[in-house]
């Protein structure tokens, strides 16, 4: 019986993964990933068995118990067996039902961190998730579809959010946020395939959003993700001055 690795990817770029996990992927003989898994991450794991179990919103995908059974098969077959989830594997991975699935069949598994895309997102944004005196609490969330889900109130008390799998819904979301008493001038950043090349990021306002703005702009193939907060605002640049032995002139 073999062992399997739950590994977080990170939020795209093949060099962003950590070492542990691409030492893991070099000596996998099994690798079951995620579709949103680059291609150039495949590349560690040269001698291993390659399969695409991955879940995209709106399009054909493997059912979640059929996936926990190829994991277990798997392991019953081969020694070192990879699950290659995108970002983290403990944040909207679905890594619990595959952890209970192994647990039940006796087979030793470990988990694997990886970036998750809220935090590569802000690196690319060059805006901090916590700012003092501004941003105190952070949450990450998904869009609840229930009628009656209060869930969004709840998630507008924190100081910056961030909406996973939030595209389709970011009309919705904004107009929930704003009718549970968020400004519509908050600030939006959207950051669609965070460290890949077709990497791209939009900034507006929370009404705008309401409006469909963003809808016009994303890409329905490529993830991506809403952050919303005053900690997302631009920042002030005022032109600096250069001080040269006690002269000053501007720059």
């Amino acid at each position: 019986m073999g062992k399997v690795y739950l590994i977080g990817a990170g939020p795209g770029a093949a060099d962003l993964i950590t070492v542990r996990g691409m030492r893991l992927l070099e000596q996998a003989d099994v690798v079951l990933h995620d579709a949103l898994v680059e291609p150039a991450m495949l590349d560690y794991a040269p001698n291993a068995k390659k399969i695409a179990v991955g879940k995209r919103c709106g399009q054909r995908s493997t059912a979640q118990h059929f996936i926990n059974k190829q994991i277990v098969d798997a392991a019953l077959e081969h020694g070192v067996v990879v699950r290659l989830k995108g970002g983290d594997p403990m944040l909207f991975g679905r890594a619990d039902e595959e952890m209970r699935a192994l647990e039940a069949a006796g087979i030793e598994f470990e988990v694997v961190p990886g970036i998750t895309a809220a935090l590569a997102s802000a690196a690319t944004l060059k805006r901090s998730l916590t700012l003092r005196g501004v941003a105190r609490s952070v949450a990450m969330a998904t869009h609840s579809r229930a009628p009656d889900s209060d869930e969004i109130r709840e998630q507008a008390k924190a100081d910056s959010l961030v909406f996973y799998m939030g595209r389709d819904s970011a009309p919705d979301i904004a107009q929930q946020l704003i009718d549970a008493g968020r400004p519509g001038s908050t600030p939006v950043a959207i950051v669609e395939a965070c460290s890949t090349p077709r990497e791209r990021t939009l900034t507006l306002t929370l009404a705008r959003m309401a409006l469909g703005e963003a809808q016009e702009w994303l890409d329905p193939s490529q993830p991506s993700l809403l952050m919303i907060g005053e900690a997302f605002r631009e920042r002030a640049t005022a032109k600096p001055k250069v001080h040269l032995k006690g002269m000053q002139a501007a720059a």
